[in-house]
């Protein structure tokens, strides 16, 4: 099954905000990467080095990454560590 051409543009567009956002991440020791964007608007992340296990990457998914998302891609409904 393909993705829908809306759900390639919003994928497009997470990935370009997660790019901006791993800088900060990076800082910390840790990493994002972007799994992927379903067709109802969930992104799915993958934590990597110091956010794995890190007590605090839960509130930087939901009030970092998460927030960030939302306020700028409407279309995002959640984010989610896989």
């Amino acid at each position: 099954m393909t993705q829908s051409t809306k759900t390639q543009d919003l994928n497009k567009e997470v990935a370009k905000i997660i790019a901006e956002l791993r800088p900060f991440v990076q800082g910390d020791g840790g990493d994002i990467e972007l799994v992927g964007v379903n067709d109802d608007g969930v992104v799915s992340v993958r934590l990597h080095g110091a956010c794995v296990g890190c007590p605090s990457s839960g509130m930087t998914l939901k009030m970092g990454v998460e927030q960030t998302l939302k306020d700028r891609l409407p279309e995002v409904k959640e984010v989610i560590c896989v």
